[in-house]
């Protein structure tokens, strides 16, 4: 049985921020088992928070409403890549798997930021 796609499983930013996740996920099963419940853990949901937000803030009825998950997604980027840095400093992550990485959610960040811009100027013109 094939299922029809949600909304916003046609977002390419959706589908970037999926393939973050991944990343995240699989730099983080490296770090020291002391930090699982602390860094592991927040740099984990802050990615998943990124694809939750966009996923959710698709399926709201308002464009003013739409840019507000837009901004949410947005401020879990930033609290990922913060935490990414953090890692680094640390010496959980290696800079070779760090630079890429922020590479990405540089990318997505300006994608989300031009999103949310758009869904506010189209709230405006409405």
């Amino acid at each position: 049985m094939n299922r029809k796609p949600f909304p916003f499983e046609k977002l390419e930013v959706w589908q970037d921020a999926r393939v973050l996740v991944a990343s995240v996920y699989q730099q983080t099963r490296s770090f020291p088992k002391t930090e699982m419940f602390n860094l592991v853990s927040q740099l984990n949901r802050a990615a998943v928070s990124v694809a939750s937000n966009l996923a959710e803030g698709s399926v709201r009825g308002s464009l003013k409403d739409q840019a507000h998950f837009s901004n949410l997604a947005y401020g879990s980027l930033m609290e990922g890549a913060c935490q990414i840095i953090l890692s680094g400093d640390l010496g959980f992550i290696p800079a070779e798997n760090a630079e890429p990485l922020l590479g990405t959610m540089q990318d997505l960040s300006v994608r989300i930021h031009n999103l949310r811009e758009s869904q506010l100027r189209r709230a405006s013109a409405s």
